[in-house]
């Protein structure tokens, strides 16, 4: 059974910083692609970003480039996105997804489990 699980979520002041973990079970870790996705108030699920099986293939949403950081440790099955420089727009419910392939997608289509969500909310 695949599970995914994500932890690190909470509260931040604009311009801090938090680390999402997303902790999986049940697939081979390295060979799968790894996303994070979110849901804004209001807004649909959008892509964060992603990395693939190996390490490489590394995408970023527009929004969250050149602050937000994904990565995985394939010796604890493990991802992460560190999230720097929040914002108040970065607050919503933060989502790990299982890629249906080992190369990194922005697309939500191609990712085939996903957990139930952290929440991180931006505010001063």
């Amino acid at each position: 059974q695949v599970t995914l699980v994500e932890s690190g979520g909470g509260v931040a002041y604009p311009g801090g910083s938090l680390r999402l973990s997303c902790a999986t079970s049940g697939f081979r870790f390295t060979t799968y692609a790894m996303g994070w996705f979110r849901q804004l108030p209001g807004r649909e699920r959008e892509f964060v970003a992603t990395i693939g099986g190996q390490g490489g293939n590394l995408y970023y949403g527009e929004a969250v480039k050149g602050r937000f950081r994904i990565s995985r440790d394939n010796t604890k099955n493990t991802a992460y996105l560190q999230m720097n420089e929040l914002k108040p727009e970065d607050t919503g419910l933060y989502y790990c997804a299982k890629g249906l392939f080992g190369s990194g997608n922005i697309l939500a289509r191609a990712y085939d489990a996903w957990g139930r969500g952290t929440q991180v909310t931006v505010s001063s």
